[in-house]
């Protein structure tokens, strides 16, 4: 059996279709057709690994030599050890049984020789990418979290304590001040509420500060001129009534 040229995915080594069909004496034809016979037995990254498109080809890029065997090839099979011993069983001859042995015993389960330096700074390589990966989605759903504008259960609820706020301000809304100026506080209320959000709309309110703009609007009060307009018109009324 010829030297098998390692090959490294995903931090574990695995075999090409040509090199298993080598290593158990048969050809890749017959790996196929085992493979297509029992395809309900294997699993996707258990017992192997397919690659195309950009993947494939960053892989032919790493190894070049097996790139030279399929150059056409639209996608390639990798078999891991667990897939190589059901391809073992599928032709279950000693001479497979025995190659399968020396695969797991002298290719597989071998541990790439690496220096204590050379193992800490693989070891800070992937702690920095791993970090910088948690940085990088925290940034995202942070800035999600500070955009995403209120639901529709939100928005309803924000117009039904408006509503109430113009009630009340107005005196109800059967009150003189509400027939005639319950339009314009309407306009006052949400004009107000925009320009201390720094809102377009009203309603494109983010998420994160629904709290705040339902302490807002309870708060809220229409300024002196239009409080005096309120009071002007339900006083009017009354003074008509004790007349």
């Amino acid at each position: 059996m010829n030297q098998l040229q390692v090959i490294v995915h995903d931090n574990r080594r695995v075999l090409t279709t040509n090199q298993l069909a080598e290593s158990y004496g048969t050809d890749e034809k017959r790996i196929s057709e085992n493979f297509s016979r029992n395809k309900n037995r294997y699993t996707l990254g258990k017992h192997f690994i397919l690659l195309q498109g950009e993947e494939l080809k960053q892989f032919k890029q790493t190894y070049p030599q097996i790139a030279e065997q399929s150059k056409r090839a639209p996608m390639l099979y990798l078999w891991t050890e667990k897939g190589a011993w059901l391809h073992a069983k599928s032709l279950n001859t000693d001479a497979a049984w025995d190659a399968y042995e020396m695969l797991v015993d002298e290719y597989y389960n071998i541990q790439e020789y690496l220096t204590a330096e050379q193992q800490l700074r693989k070891q800070l390589e992937l702690s920095l990418m791993t970090s910088e990966r948690v940085d990088r989605v925290e940034q995202k759903v942070q800035v999600l979290v500070e955009t995403m504008r209120i639901d529709g259960r939100q928005e309803h609820a924000l117009k039904e304590q408006g509503k109430a706020k113009v009630f009340e301000t107005l005196g109800g809304y059967r009150s003189p001040a509400y027939e005639k100026l319950s339009r314009k506080v309407f306009h006052r209320l949400w004009g107000d509420f925009k320009r201390h959000f720094l809102l377009p709309r009203s309603m494109d309110l983010p998420k994160a500060q629904f709290d705040e703009a339902v302490k807002y609007v309870a708060m809220w009060r229409p300024d002196t001129s239009m409080a005096i307009e309120i009071e002007s018109y339900n006083n009017q009324t009354k003074l008509k009534l004790v007349q």
